[in-house]
This record gives structure tokens, C-alpha cells and sequence, in this order.
């Protein structure tokens, strides 16, 4: 799973976001772009409410990674 941060994302709703995944058990990796961030979720994401990660603040959008 991929969430991307809106340009406007501040430190704050990125942390938030962060800990959203951490307190749900799930690692990641962020990837910082000259325009976005983009955190890589780890972990079995089948679960998770994408709906609510959208919902955070700063969070412009999330994609499922399809399985194989």
C-alpha cells in the first residue's frame, strides 16, 4: 500500500499519519520527492481502513498495491 502526502503536508500530519500505521502494527518506508512524500506500508495490509488513512490530515491519497 502507498500513501501519498499532499504538497501542503506539514511535519505534524506526516508524524500523525505515521503513528496511524505504527499503533496498527505495520512498518514503512518514506520516500521524499521535491513535491510529495510517499510512505510504502509493510506488512499485510488486507486489514487496514483505507478509508480512515484517507481521512487524515494531509493524506491526499492512498493506492492498494494489487497481489499477485
Amino acid at each position: 500500500m502507498l500513501v501519498v502526502m499532499s504538497k501542503s503536508a506539514d511535519e505534524n500530519q506526516l508524524q500523525q499519519v505515521k503513528q496511524y500505521l505504527v499503533d496498527r502494527d505495520f512498518d514503512f518506508h518514506q520516500s521524499t520527492g521535491a513535491n510529495r512524500i510517499i510512505l510504502g506500508v509493510i506488512g499485510e495490509t488486507a486489514n487496514i481502513d483505507q478509508d480512515s488513512l484517507r481521512q487524515l490530515p494531509g493524506v491526499l491519497e492512498v493506492f492498494k498495491i494489487p497481489e499477485e
